[in-house]
């Protein structure tokens, strides 16, 4: 799988790949209620196949609320990772809403593939 999509306005881009059964979702620019709509279809919290997405924000400049809700939204039922370096405003922005404790962190896209995770989703009891 691999698709590239840009805004209407080219202030953003989203590119997937899968690695095994990891969504690789590459994001840069700009990502806010305008424009989320390539983003949303990449982090589809319900596509078959998909342990694990991980997300390279290192070409990430801005992200809004909206953007951030669909970055998390898969992870109600699957880790997410963000591979290589966050940028300092994406850092700022995931500390003072919280939202940095549900995402995994891997140093690059390679080992966010393959790190040990603990399984996400509803508790079963037996």
């Amino acid at each position: 799988m691999s698709r590239e999509t840009y805004d209407a306005e080219a202030r953003s881009h989203v590119e997937t790949r899968s690695e095994g059964d990891a969504r690789i979702v590459v994001m840069a620019g700009e990502f806010d209620m305008d424009n989320v709509a390539a983003l949303r279809t990449a982090m589809d919290p319900l596509a078959p196949g998909v342990a694990r997405y991980v997300l390279d924000v290192a070409g990430v400049t801005f992200v809004d609320s909206t953007a951030l809700s669909v970055m998390l939204q898969p992870g109600l039922e699957r880790p997410v990772v963000l591979a290589g370096t966050v940028p300092a405003r994406l850092a700022r922005l995931l500390e003072i809403t919280g939202a940095d404790v549900a995402f995994a962190a891997a140093p690059d896209v390679a080992r966010a593939v393959t790190m040990a995770l603990p399984p996400r989703g509803p508790s079963r009891s037996v």
